[in-house]
C-alpha cells in the first residue's frame, strides 16, 4: 500500500472509523488504493470512494444517481449542475459517459503525506450538502 493510503488507514483506525473497505489497484503506476464506503442520504445508500495514490492528490467521489441524464431532463439538470459548480468551491458535479451523476472533490496533499482530518472534513461537507440538496436533484432527475 502506498504511504499516503497507509497513513489514511491509520487515521481511520485511530478514530475507530470502520465504514471503509480498502483495496489496492493491481499494477497501477501510481500505486492507487481505493477506500470504499456508502453515504446514506434520504434513505438511499450512495456509493462513495476515496482514491489515494502517489500523486499530490486524493480524490473523493460520490455516485449521486445512475442514469440521471435523460432527454427530457437534460436542460434543467445541466443548469442545476452548473449552478452548483459555480456555488460550491470544494467539489464539482459532472455527468459520466453513461449519464450517471457524480460529485468529485480533489484534495491536494503534501508530497507523500495526507491529512486524514482534511479528507474527513471534505466528506462531512459533501454529506451536509447532499442532505440539503438531494431531494431537489432527484426531483429534477425523475420529473
Amino acid at each position: 500500500m502506498n504511504k499516503k493510503a497507509a497513513a489514511f488507514e491509520k487515521f481511520l483506525k485511530g478514530r475507530n472509523i470502520t465504514c471503509f473497505k480498502v483495496e489496492e489497484v493491481p499494477e497501477d503506476q501510481l500505486h492507487a488504493a481505493v477506500f470504499r464506503s456508502q453515504i446514506e442520504v434520504e434513505g438511499q445508500n450512495l456509493p462513495a470512494i476515496i482514491v489515494i495514490d502517489d500523486s499530490i492528490y486524493a480524490m473523493v467521489r460520490v455516485l449521486v444517481a445512475n442514469k440521471a441524464l435523460r432527454v427530457d431532463n437534460e436542460t434543467a439538470l445541466l443548469k442545476a449542475i452548473n449552478e452548483y459548480n459555480k456555488t460550491y468551491k470544494v467539489f464539482k458535479y459532472y455527468l459520466g459517459d453513461d449519464g450517471a451523476l457524480y460529485l468529485d472533490c480533489c484534495v491536494l496533499c503534501e508530497e507523500g503525506k495526507i491529512s486524514g482530518e482534511l479528507v474527513y472534513v471534505v466528506l462531512d461537507v459533501i454529506i451536509k450538502h447532499l442532505e440539503e440538496e438531494y431531494k431537489k436533484l432527484m426531483k429534477l432527475i425523475w420529473q
